[in-house]
């Protein structure tokens, strides 16, 4: 305890005793770096596996064959970094006992910050850039230096909105981004990850989620881009090949396979039972895997907790061979989602012990065991396996080589350093990097209503901002992302906006009221205290000219391990709009939270209405922007609406008929807003659609065109949505399935021309044979402004 404080308060001092402590741990090293290449293997000539003009799979056959089995069952584990599993920040001499002095596959979350939820490191090894960085290079030294082959290791870490450190770069979450159905810009933001991932000694980042929404209750949705798959498949392609341009680091995309059909929304230890059909599997849940993989060359995957029909999936060649490797043609390695491995004896009862797992998980495709527990508890089982002839070394050759490919393909054998702290200070969180994200939280923010135009607002009236979102900004900070990176709230955004002078604040309520979450079920009146609170509201709303009314969920309503029973606003919150509604002044509400909201009434009698998701460290100057017309909104939805949480499931895209009211008498009509909605303070118009050919064969590609119009006096932006629709079929189809979109700004008056290629993957389906074929037969063509907006409609035919 004496050393911590010591530390944080001389921080001049920090490196200077470290290295001595260090230098100290370990004999004077071997002079192993020559020019152009590290002698890793310490032995004075160069190896194969140590020269970078070699092709990496002779590299691999000559660094197998020097590997004991001790070192090759080390690259099957993940030893979690300092405050998790690692009680070290830097190496120490007691490394030389440890299971890791035979090297390690990776090591996760070093010195990135997090502890556990809501505790953070304030360590000036994590929260100073250039320190930092001299600790993980130092970590890194030992693996070459004092290691007998000298394999480095690969630093992962969390990044689903910035790579996960003390301050990075914080973009929107997930689901912002895919709000934003900006492909460019999702691919900035994933190069941006990536940059400053390998900017501070980190080699691979567990993201994009692929994970394809299905039930609004959900609590993670808010790490995921929708819950249509070519739009997840789209912008995962887009943010993978960013994160791995020019191999500064590896993205390993989760969670594999079938993991995000949660039944009844639960997650917790559920983790989850899908109740999927064999066809929605490959056309919903698989999807964005199998075109990620393909067009993105995705260097990681992680396996997920479920099983399917029965069979888990971290301990299936079905799922972790078969489809992964020989169908979609992975070639990277396959992590475990944390305690996915142990779950087949704990949990799916298909192992009958931790050993009968490692057997079962390692035969099926796991690479790399990766959970909060010490990697000897499986390494030491591999070697047994191995040892009675039960595991064939033949397998973990295979599974080690995947492993150690990544690792050549991102160049750590040659370059395992950060080379310049000074850069790494100046890159990470950048002022250029932090304008990209500003961009995201404005592109992701939608417009719901806007009713009589109340929408902008006049800079030169006095506002009342109100509600418990106003000041609460937890949705900037939680977990995979960066963890401290400065942020600005709802408030503080219009503060500065039309200053602080013409702006009244009351919290009006709390997020949740003191017997939530029972009270979803059974409400009670507020007490004394909080019907205060909604007066004090009431009392400055009426002193204002109009009342901003922040509502919404955040992080204690929503985030992993925590799904939702219903979709209405919590606590007090409907009574705290009302009451401000009954004022007669005007009132605009602003959402804040990943998951859709039953608001019914204030759909019904809010003029004004933006969902801001969880708009990031820059969200309040994002809304405000759009609160008073400095940025015109032009985000779209990519999760349904309900009315009801009796409605779900309720989700796009939809089999013919199957969400359809039509001809019940009993229950709730309708949805609130459908899937790609989304308004604008200006209009738009679609003219030209133009088809090409009319008749194509089932190899050829088809071109659709059309014009888009500013009809309005400001500029703004569209996302023109592209569906299409099989008229005929063996099997029964979607009725609408979305093919195409796209981003485009326009200024009052200017026409572009929007073009869309389908290609013959595009048409596919499973027949009845199970077989992915393009039938022959007529497709329809819609274009429009939402899945329910369709502007221009034509046909093509396949022979």
């Amino acid at each position: 305890m004496k050393l911590t404080i010591r530390i944080k308060y001389a921080l001049p001092c920090v490196i200077a005793f470290f290295y001595l402590l260090t230098c100290l741990s370990f004999k004077a090293d071997p002079p192993i770096y020559k020019k152009g290449w590290i002698d890793l293997n310490k032995n004075g000539k160069k190896d194969i596996y140590e020269d970078s003009t070699q092709p990496i799979e002779a590299r691999l056959n000559d660094l197998i064959g020097q590997m004991t089995l001790e070192e090759k069952t080390c690259q099957l584990a993940t030893l979690y970094g300092y405050k998790r599993i690692l009680k070290d920040s830097v190496p120490t001499p007691e490394w030389k006992n440890e299971i890791w002095k035979d090297g390690i596959a990776n090591i996760d979350e070093h010195l990135n910050g997090f502890i556990t939820w809501g505790k953070t490191s304030d360590l000036p090894l994590v929260t100073d850039v250039k320190k930092h960085v001299w600790a993980m290079n130092q970590t890194q030294r030992f693996f070459i230096e004092q290691t007998r082959l000298g394999i480095p290791v690969d630093f992962t870490n969390e990044g689903i909105r910035g790579v996960e450190a003390y301050q990075a770069t914080a973009f929107p979450t997930q689901l912002n981004m895919g709000m934003t159905w900006d492909k460019p810009l999702v691919n900035q933001m994933g190069n941006i990850t990536g940059m400053e991932a390998r900017a501070l000694g980190y080699t691979n980042v567990y993201a994009p989620i692929l994970d394809v929404a299905r039930d609004q209750r959900w609590g993670r949705l808010e790490e995921v881009y929708g819950e249509d798959p070519y739009l997840v498949a789209r912008l995962g392609v887009e943010m993978a090949k960013g994160m791995q341009q020019n191999n500064q680091i590896a993205a390993t995309a989760k969670h594999f396979a079938v993991y995000s059909a949660n039944k009844g929304g639960r997650e917790g230890l559920a983790r989850t039972d899908p109740q999927v059909a064999p066809r929605e599997v490959e056309n919903i849940l698989l999807y964005p895997f199998k075109k990620v993989i393909k067009e993105a060359g995705l260097m990681g995957v992680m396996s997920s907790y479920n099983d399917y029909d029965g069979i888990p999936i971290s301990g299936s060649s079905y799922w972790l061979i078969q489809r992964l490797r020989q169908e979609f043609g992975f070639k990277g390695y396959v992590v475990s989602d944390s305690d996915a491995l142990e779950y087949l004896y704990n949990k799916h009862h298909v192992a009958a012990d931790l050993k009968d797992a490692v057997y079962q998980a390692f035969m099926a495709g796991m690479n790399v065991r990766t959970t909060f527990r010490t990697p000897d508890s499986i390494i030491i089982y591999a070697r047994q396996l191995v040892k009675e002839g039960k595991l064939p070394i033949d397998t973990i050759n295979s599974r080690v080589r995947d492993v150690l490919r990544v690792k050549f393909k991102l160049g750590l054998f040659d370059h395992p350093y950060v080379q310049d702290a000074e850069a790494s200070a100046k890159l990470v969180n950048c002022a250029a990097n932090q304008a990209v994200a500003l961009q995201a939280s404005k592109e992701s923010i939608v417009l719901l209503k806007n009713k009589g135009a109340i929408l902008p607002l006049s800079k030169q009236q006095t506002l009342a901002v109100i509600g418990p979102n106003a000041l609460n900004d937890d949705y900037a900070h939680t977990h995979y992302g960066p963890l401290a990176s400065k942020s600005i709230n709802i408030l503080e955004g219009i503060q500065a906006k039309v200053g602080a002078g013409k702006v009244l604040y009351a919290l009006g309520c709390n997020l949740v009221d003191k017997h939530w979450p029972e009270s979803e079920i059974l409400p009670q009146d507020p007490d004394q205290a909080e019907q205060a609170k909604i007066d004090s509201a009431v009392t400055i709303a009426r002193h204002a000219d109009v009342a901003v009314v922040v509502l919404g969920g955040n992080t204690q309503t929503a985030g992993e391990n925590k799904s939702r029973t219903s979709l209405d606003l919590p606590g007090y919150q409907l009574r705290l709009v009302k009451a401000v509604k009954a004022t007669g002044k005007p009132v605009v509400v602003v959402l804040i939270g990943s998951q859709p909201m039953t608001i019914n009434w204030i759909d019904q009698h809010i003029d004004g209405i933006i969902y801001a998701g969880y708009p990031g460290t820059q969200g309040g100057t994002a809304v405000a922007d759009v609160l008073f017309g400095d940025y015109n909104p032009g985000g779209k939805l990519t999760l349904t609406f309900p009315k009801s949480v009796g409605q779900l499931p309720f989700n796009f895209p939809t089999k013919p008929n199957s969400e359809t009211d039509e001809g019940e008498l009993a229950k709730i009509k309708g949805l609130l807003y459908p899937f790609g909605f989304g308004l604008s303070y200006t209009t738009f118009a679609y003219s030209d659609l133009k088809i090409s050919p009319a008749i194509q064969s089932d190899q050829g590609n088809v071109t659709v065109s059309c014009k888009v119009t500013n009809t309005g006096k400001v500029a703004g932006d569209e996302v023109v949505q592209l569906y299409l629709r099989d008229v005929l079929s063996t099997v029964t189809t979607y009725e609408k399935v979305l093919r195409g979109f796209d981003r485009l700004s326009l200024k009052p008056g200017e026409t572009k021309e929007v073009m869309f290629t389908i290609v013959p993957d595009d048409l596919k389906l499973y027949n009845r044979q199970m077989k992915y074929v393009v039938e022959p037969g007529e497709f329809k063509v819609m274009v429009g402004a939402s899945s329910d907006n369709i502007k221009l409609t034509g046909t093509f035919e396949i022979k």
